[in-house]
């Protein structure tokens, strides 16, 4: 049944991408629970520590079957009425579509928002599984785009990188190097000595940047979960094409930066998160990284 599922996607990839998107429609309904609860449970884990480390009684009426905050506990309800979302109600993006963007219960607006990352990520996920074709290269690449989707969503909410999804897309990607490794014609994942040297070079070059400008300048210029998301496209495609995704991020984060201040008035002091563009320039980077270079380098004149 396999092998005859394989060959069909092998012959026929827009199969394979079509699977993939609807795939990545039901997953992008879940990484919306991800971006949204997530970062709730961290602050409920550092309270319940601080309470912990300060002998602080829990609060009034707290108990710990009313108190369970989990990515499958409580389940999902309207922000406005509170009514619990029945599983018909939660097709992904048909939901939306059929309901007008309105609550069933109490017909209050439902952000746009829900089934922005619901296509997204299926139109990502069939994107990199068109790219890469049926095999692993195309599930790791599938893998780390819903990574970084989740990531992008949690970092522009709240400017925070969880540890509990870089550090495994790290060790992800160093595991995919050793027992899968690259294959011929396929940049994903890399060999494992690309991949160490490329987590390592990572990680260690943002932090070396991080504490020169706190030297220089007194302030923090980005967050160490940064590091950790640098050292994991480092893991997954290796030290050379690191350059080529700072580049990118840099870029496009300087240059919306400016169109922020200048049309929308935003205090030049005030932080921006630089994840969603890490994230965005390794994507690209993972497609389409080694035709980027080779076209600059004939722009630029030094390739023929």
């Amino acid at each position: 049944m396999f092998t005859d599922i394989a060959a069909l996607y092998a012959v026929y990839p827009a199969w394979f991408a079509g699977s993939v998107f609807v795939i990545g429609l039901m997953v992008g309904s879940f990484l919306n629970v991800v971006i949204y609860r997530l970062p709730i449970m961290m602050e409920r884990e550092w309270r319940a520590q601080i309470e912990d480390l300060s002998a602080a009684p829990p609060a009034a009426g707290a108990t710990p079957s009313a108190d369970r905050f989990t990515l499958a506990t409580p389940r999902s309800a309207c922000p406005a009425c509170k009514t619990p979302i029945k599983p018909i109600h939660n097709i992904p993006l048909v939901s939306w579509l059929a309901l007008r963007g309105r609550c069933a219960a109490c017909r209050a607006p439902i952000s746009a928002r829900y089934p922005t990352v619901e296509l997204a990520t299926g139109l990502l996920s069939a994107w990199a599984a068109w790219h890469f074709g049926f095999g692993a290269a195309a599930c790791c690449a599938v893998s780390v785009t819903w990574a970084l989707i989740a990531l992008t969503g949690i970092d522009i909410d709240h400017q925070l990188l969880p540890d509990s999804i870089t550090l495994p897309l790290v060790w992800a990607g160093l595991l995919a190097a050793v027992a899968i490794g690259p294959g011929a014609g396929v940049a994903l994942p890399v060999s494992p000595k690309d991949a160490i040297i490329g987590a390592s070079a990572g990680y260690l070059s943002l932090w070396a940047v991080f504490h020169a400008f706190r030297l220089l300048t007194g302030k923090e210029g980005m967050g160490y979960g940064d590091f950790k998301l640098f050292a994991a496209l480092g893991a997954w495609m290796g030290w050379k094409i690191l350059p080529l995704v700072i580049l990118l991020a840099a870029g496009a984060g300087a240059c919306l930066g400016v169109l922020m201040i200048v049309f929308r008035g935003r205090d030049r002091a005030a932080p921006m998160p630089f994840g969603p563009y890490l994230a965005a320039a390794g994507w690209l980077a993972m497609l389409y990284g080694q035709q980027l270079v080779d076209g600059y380098l004939r722009v630029s004149g030094l390739r023929h």
